[in-house]
């Protein structure tokens, strides 16, 4: 087990750098902090490369890291890469994962541009629980691997595959399998609830302020809308996403 003390360490300054978009796309690799994002990204195989643990860190007993490797760090190389209110002693280096597009898939979350990263961890830990098969993030949308994105998943970005892509060429390729495609939008949309149940189906939300793409919807098979019945102007798209999966699931 290796003891890091100084932040001017090498490894530390490689490690710190992961905060930022452009290195993480370099290395290929990204962090994860708390223990419950570590044991979820335990029980993929090949995902976590290293353990970083804060200098008096108690492990839970069920804490099972098999043979990667750990090294303990000071209090100031701990603080220097967390990125929590509440530091829980723990963060894991893990390598990205990629998978190509298939599509013999039967249910589909194509994400456009949205840019908050709570909203975007959230819309992936519904997907989790409904039982999308894959998603996908269109051009635009907030990184998957911001801090904030990956703790707004709880675990679930382990859990289904997450991919980048043309979200165009995915609603060519979905059209050509007969898969339904849905848009979201407050005009020019049906209500949700005239949809039967399906078991293929792929759904489009987008952006916070502007909604998916004019472009989009001008490719889907019907759009949709929920209805509003108060005087708010439109539901959060991580809420809408919840109330379309649900509903359109069979």
């Amino acid at each position: 087990m290796k003891r890091i003390e100084s932040v001017k360490n090498e490894k530390v300054k490689k490690w710190k750098k992961l905060h930022l978009k452009k290195e993480r796309e370099k290395q290929g690799l990204f962090l994860i902090e708390g223990f419950h994002l570590v044991e979820e990204a335990l029980k993929q195989q090949g995902v976590v490369q290293e353990l970083v643990m804060l200098e008096g860190t108690s492990l839970p007993e069920d804490f099972e890291h098999g043979s990667i490797p750990m090294t303990i760090v000071s209090k100031e190389v701990f603080r220097l890469l967390s990125e929590t209110e509440a530091p829980q002693g723990i963060i894991a280096v893990c390598k990205k994962r990629s998978r190509d597009i298939n599509i013999h898939d039967n249910k589909w979350l194509l994400i456009d541009a949205v840019q908050d990263p709570g909203n975007l961890g959230t819309i992936i830990r519904t997907a989790d629980a409904a039982g999308m098969d894959v998603v996908i993030l269109g051009e635009g949308t907030v990184d998957l691997y911001n801090s904030k994105t990956i703790r707004a998943t709880q675990g679930s970005l382990f859990h289904l595959p997450i991919i980048h892509a043309s979200l165009k060429d995915i609603i060519t390729q979905l059209k050509n399998a007969s898969i339904p495609v849905y848009g979201t939008s407050l005009s020019n949309a049906v209500s949700y609830k005239t949809i039967e149940p399906s078991e293929k189906f792929a759904l489009i939300v987008g952006n916070e302020g502007n909604g998916v793409s004019v472009e989009l919807l001008a490719m889907t098979d019907q759009n949709l809308k929920i209805p509003i019945y108060g005087k708010a102007e439109s539901l959060n798209v991580a809420v809408a996403s919840a109330i379309f999966m649900y509903h359109l699931l069979k």
